[in-house]
């Protein structure tokens, strides 16, 4: 039998009006991965910072490697093999792969120079043993964001972790990098490291869990062998309940276009080299038009140049019949076109204000009189709706952004367009990232949309998604729109096909 490497034993801890952890148990073994489940505001990454002291616990016991800790710090966790790679990537762009990975453990020549020759040499030792094809040498701001993920799980073998934490890891990735990242998963178990996974990705479970721990509501709810549980029994015991539709889709009978884009071209000069190539398309009121394509395909750009984020090249888009000037995203809300972000917390939050004041800016317009005066009562009104309606989990609307769990973010960033008269509402990865009961919640606001007659554009990474909630679906790749398949006739065979081509479809 493997040897428990991790005992966590009641932990409690109590933030300000919330009871993040009340009476947790968690064990990990050496070569195992244990998967950490639960909605999110389930307790997972507030039980991992425990762990890996980022906080402190306010009861229980803790014990690593044998030893029981009376206090675990960050650098104490670190000298038991401790090391956690999070969601969000916290990695310095500007310098080197062999920088980052040995960032605050420099190599020092004579006393005061940085020998980058020996970290080089290092890193690429590190990134060899687990075949990592990278430069030591590359900026990290040059790599892709499933290069920089592999750079992060350097990093923490870099300092021979034995116990690794990994929080939402293939969020960002491509199937073919997913499997690369597993490849790597199996290699560090047969060396006896044992991993923390966190996911919201329930079909991935499947390829390299062992056992699981579920939480709901900062409890303990079960553990077990992964092959003791169904998928439905597992999602039970996340949510609390029987989860009846995974892709509640409604039907609703084709409506006039309420939006157009004609010919769209943008990103001669825009990031990642990534282009809209002569893009054209058609929204209808009350329909959700799914965009689907591979990381790189070119749809996270469109809805950046719709919205006037991005400049546009070349292209018109029409609203209601009527052409409409885009050249900000000023411009794009007064119209009625709003857009809920993939980055949520670089591009869809001010993470250092308030909730209350995040949901209250892109309505100041009619919050606020002509003298800049905001209504204090009809802004507490918007902001109380907004919390009840999405079941957005906080103590208090006065908290920071950051606080707030992944998920919940989320329902900030959508929450914050609810009151607005809008025509247009894009989402780009909505669910990326959240757990089954907030992705639900999140299809059902689509269908609430739909039935008031505002057309939806939805861009996913998941197909599964994509396929259960569009009412039509464009498939992009490289650029420009490959093709367009009706609910009936879209399989995943089908948009993969579209999805890797290079011209256009016609007709």
């Amino acid at each position: 039998m493997a040897e428990t490497i991790v005992k966590m034993e009641h932990i409690s801890k109590t933030f300000p009006g919330v009871k993040a952890l009340d009476d947790v148990s968690f064990e990990l073994k050496a070569g195992e991965v244990m998967a950490l489940l639960g909605e999110n505001g389930a307790g997972k990454s507030t039980l991992v910072k425990i762990l890996s002291g980022v906080y402190q616990r306010d009861s229980g016991t803790i014990n690593i490697m044998g030893d029981e800790l009376e206090t675990v710090t960050p650098n104490i966790a670190r000298q038991y093999g401790v090391a956690i790679i999070h969601q969000e990537l916290n990695m310095c762009q500007h310098l080197t792969v062999a920088e980052n990975i040995f960032l605050g453990r420099e190599e020092i020549s004579h006393g005061v120079l940085l020998d980058n020759k020996t970290m080089n040499a290092r890193a690429k030792k590190v990134l060899d043993s687990l075949s990592i094809d990278l430069d030591p040498e590359t900026l990290v701001g040059d790599l892709a964001v499933s290069k920089q993920q592999m750079v992060e799980i350097a990093k923490a073998l870099s300092v021979d972790a034995k116990i690794l934490i990994m929080d939402e890891p293939t969020s960002a990735l491509t199937e073919k990098e997913i499997e690369e990242l597993f490849r790597i998963i199996n290699d560090l178990k047969a060396t006896g490291v044992g991993i923390v996974y966190i996911s919201h990705r329930l079909e991935e479970l499947k390829h390299i869990v062992d056992r699981v721990t579920i939480m709901r509501d900062g409890q303990f709810i079960t553990s077990g062998n992964f092959s003791d549980f169904t998928m439905d029994n597992i999602i039970s015991a996340m949510v609390g309940r029987e989860i009846q539709e995974k892709f509640p889709h409604v039907k609703t009978e084709p409506a006039e276009v309420i939006m157009e884009v004609v010919n769209l071209s943008a990103g001669t000069n825009g990031r990642n080299g990534t282009k809209v190539d002569n893009v054209s398309f058609t929204v209808r009121k009350g329909e959700i038009l799914g965009i689907a394509g591979l990381m790189g395909a070119g749809r996270t750009e469109t809805t950046r140049a719709i919205f006037g984020v991005d400049k546009k090249d070349d292209g018109r888009i029409y609203l209601n019949g009527q052409e409409v000037q885009i050249d900000c995203p000023g411009d794009a809300i007064k119209c009625g076109i709003v857009l809920a972000p993939e980055d949520r917390r670089k591009d869809g939050l001010c993470t250092k204000l308030p909730v209350r004041e995040n949901i209250a800016l892109p309505n100041l317009d009619f919050l606020a009189n002509k003298l800049g005066i905001v209504n204090k009562k009809a802004e507490k009104l918007l902001v109380q709706k907004a919390v009840e309606s999405f079941c957005i989990k906080l103590p208090s609307a006065e908290v920071n952004a950051a606080s707030l769990s992944g998920g919940n973010q989320q329902k900030v960033v959508v929450a914050k367009w609810l009151s607005r008269k809008s025509n247009v509402v894009i989402f780009d990865e909505p669910t990326r990232g959240i757990d089954v009961g907030a992705k639900v919640e999140i299809y059902q606001l689509m269908n609430q949309l739909k039935e008031q007659g505002i057309g939806v554009v939805f861009v996913s990474s998941e197909l599964p998604e994509i396929l259960g909630m569009s009412d039509r679906i464009l498939v992009m790749c490289n650029g420009r729109i490959t093709g367009e398949l009706s609910r009936e006739e879209a399989t995943q065979e089908a948009i993969l096909k579209l999805a890797t081509r290079f011209e256009k479809k016609v007709g």
